[in-house]
């Protein structure tokens, strides 16, 4: 299947993303890919909506995992929709969730829809191994 240009267009939007917000964590760079408009959709809790939610939740991760570093798996788009599989990881120095530091290594799955609007990321739904993370973590059992 042969990409728009649009569509290409659409997937290095997303991928500067994940490289300038949660991977260095400049809220500035990360901030101007954001429609002011935007809506996060996460299982993660954010403070606040739009554009300042989705700041704080690259804020808290950098905070809660030391040297994070996410990289893209898979990546498509189809018109205004990218769909991304990520890989996290960093090392768990940090509160998250309101666990207290492990000092763990962590590798943290998950996927993420973004919808693109004026050539700004405007929503993005996302759903993470966050059962994973947590028997990583030994906050919960590992299967037997």
């Amino acid at each position: 299947m042969t990409q728009t240009p649009a569509e290409k267009t659409n997937i290095a939007i997303v991928r500067k993303f994940f490289e300038v917000g949660p991977s260095k964590g400049d809220l500035a760079a990360a901030g101007a890919l954001l429609h002011p408009g935007f809506s996060l959709h996460t299982p993660l809790p954010t403070p606040g909506p739009g554009v300042e939610a989705m700041k704080n939740v690259i804020v808290t991760c950098r905070a809660a995992f030391h040297d994070l570093n996410v990289t893209v798996d898979d990546i498509m788009a189809v018109e205004d929709r990218v769909t991304a599989r990520f890989t996290a990881r960093g090392i768990h120095k940090g509160e998250f969730m309101g666990l207290p530091p492990t000092g763990k290594a962590i590798t943290m799955t998950g996927i993420e829809i973004f919808r693109i609007k004026d050539g700004k990321i405007v929503e993005l739904w996302g759903e993470v191994n966050l059962m994973g993370l947590m028997q990583q973590l030994g906050i919960l059992p590992a299967p037997a």
